[in-house]
């Protein structure tokens, strides 16, 4: 087994997760994989994604073609099944990635764990039953902050000169108008938002009115906009948390400035989709960069370079990505480091037309 196998962190998810050698053969995988999969580990090590694979070689033609170090790869409705009489099926939809070592990292989101919802846009659904009596608390609090608000509001609206208190008072209440649809989600897991026309500098100067707010930091904001950029399809709420995670990861690297800067890009491959238009997001900070024992991993669940980080900001930044029909990635090194949202712009000859 390589040494870059599956970690105890990985193991102790509930994604169904698999470590593949150069030749495609599975040498490892986490305790849900081997759930989904119905058998034991064991007896899936050694075994080859081609005898696994129902769709007559689908897979492992796209496994050859995967580029080292590249984007990972989706995977719409995968079948695999343990080789062998009696061996059942099992749908997913699959992220496939190829590592510098050669290897190959498979990650499932089981199809049958989420009934009417696609899902790459969820919570595992061990995770989201961990999180329901979390939600469940918090909406309280929530409650008290909103009517502190709205009270502070009032207030504030019979005096003059005070804009700014304004301004931060309705800061406070859509951050607690979107905590409480964030809980509402864990609560009662649904389809994700429709995906609207918006512009993402609206969500960026969102993310920076978040940023400002942080007495914590005194970091200078600098924002370089491409004010041609055209509307993409998008959930602003979405949208927003991830940037604002990125954002927040710089600000506690140590950074003393963080750019925000968009442009357009063209004939761009997301996965293995090609897009003549997308909007290109880049948050770049001069902190102390990524670690290189974490440059590999920073997406995976659970990993932080920090003792006191949760580890889930930027899979779910990724996650929102995926979400959107994007990507993201990053570059790095100590006093720059920069990660990079793609999102398509729906083209007026790519929408469908019922006519």
């Amino acid at each position: 087994m390589p040494e870059s196998g599956i970690s105890a962190d990985l193991d102790s998810l509930a994604t169904p997760v698999a470590r593949l050698d150069a030749a495609a053969m599975l040498m490892d995988c986490n305790t849900a994989f081997a759930s989904w999969m119905g058998v034991s580990a064991r007896r899936l090590q050694g075994q080859a994604l081609d005898a696994m694979d129902v769709e007559n070689g689908r897979l492992i033609a796209l496994v050859q073609r995967l580029p080292v170090n590249g984007e990972p790869v989706r995977v719409h409705r995968a079948r695999l099944a343990f080789p062998g009489p009696g061996g059942s099926e099992h749908f997913a939809d699959l992220w496939i990635r190829r590592e510098a070592d050669g290897g190959v990292v498979l990650e499932a989101h089981p199809i049958s764990e989420f009934p009417g919802q696609d899902p790459a846009t969820a919570l595992p659904a061990a995770l989201t039953a961990a999180l329901k009596g979390l939600a469940h608390e918090i909406r309280n609090p929530l409650a008290g902050l909103k009517g502190a608000a709205q009270l502070l509001g009032r207030r504030a609206n019979t005096r003059l000169d005070n804009d700014d208190e304004r301004e931060l008072i309705a800061l406070i209440g859509s951050e607690v108008d979107r905590l409480a649809a964030l809980v509402d989600r864990l609560m009662n897991p649904a389809p994700p938002n429709q995906l609207r026309p918006l512009n993402i500098h609206s969500v960026l100067e969102r993310v920076r009115q978040l940023a400002d707010a942080e007495a914590a930091w005194s970091v200078k904001l600098v924002r370089d906009y491409d004010p041609s950029l055209p509307d993409i399809d998008g959930d602003a709420d979405r949208l927003t948390q991830s940037l604002w995670n990125l954002v927040r990861n710089a600000l506690e690297s140590g950074a003393s400035t963080v750019s925000l800067r968009t442009r357009a890009e063209y004939n761009v491959l997301i996965g293995d989709v090609p897009h003549r238009l997308v909007v290109r997001v880049e948050i770049a900070d001069n902190g102390r960069g990524v670690p290189d024992d974490l440059a590999e991993r920073i997406f995976l669940p659970l990993v932080s370079g920090r003792a006191e980080g949760t580890g889930l900001g930027l899979p779910l930044a990724q996650q929102v990505a995926r979400e959107h029909g994007g990507s993201l990635s990053y570059r790095s090194r100590p006093g720059h480091t920069v990660f990079t949202l793609l999102v398509p712009v729906p083209l007026a000859d790519e929408v469908g037309d019922d006519s």
